[in-house]
C-alpha cells in the first residue's frame, strides 16, 4: 500500500508540476505560444482559456479524492495530451515527447489514485 501511495503521488505531483510550468510558458512567454498555435493551425483565443482549464485540473487533481469531477479531468486531460501528441508529430517539430511524458504521469496517478482510495473506502 505504502508503493502505492509513493507511486500516486509521485506522479499526480510530476503531472501537477508540468501543467502548471505549461500555463507559466503560457502566460510568460505567449509570444512564442501563439506563434506554436499558428503553426498548429489552431485558433489563438485558446491560449488563456487552457491555462484557466490546466490550473483548474491542479487544484482538483490534488484535492478533491475520489469524485466525479475528478474523473472529468483526467479524461479531459487525457484528450489534451493525446490531441497535443498528434499535433506536434503531424507538423513535425519534435516536441511530442512533453505529451508522451505527461500521459504516463497521467494514466499512472489514475491507476494508483483508483487502487488506494477505492481499497481505502
Amino acid at each position: 500500500m505504502k508503493v502505492s501511495k509513493i507511486v500516486y503521488w509521485g506522479s499526480t505531483g510530476l503531472l501537477s508540476a508540468l501543467l502548471i510550468m505549461s500555463s507559466g510558458m503560457y502566460i510568460f512567454n505567449n509570444a512564442a505560444i501563439h506563434q506554436a498555435y499558428q503553426g498548429f493551425g489552431y485558433p489563438t483565443y485558446l491560449i488563456y482559456p487552457l491555462v484557466v482549464v490546466k490550473l483548474s485540473a491542479v487544484i482538483v487533481l490534488l484535492t478533491q479524492k475520489n469524485s466525479l469531477l475528478k474523473e472529468w479531468v483526467y479524461a479531459g486531460l487525457f484528450f489534451e495530451f493525446v490531441l497535443a501528441f498528434f499535433a506536434h508529430v503531424m507538423i513535425g517539430d519534435g516536441e511530442q515527447m512533453g505529451a508522451i511524458i505527461a500521459t504516463v504521469f497521467l494514466i499512472l496517478s489514475y491507476l494508483y489514485g483508483k487502487k488506494i482510495f477505492i481499497i481505502k473506502n
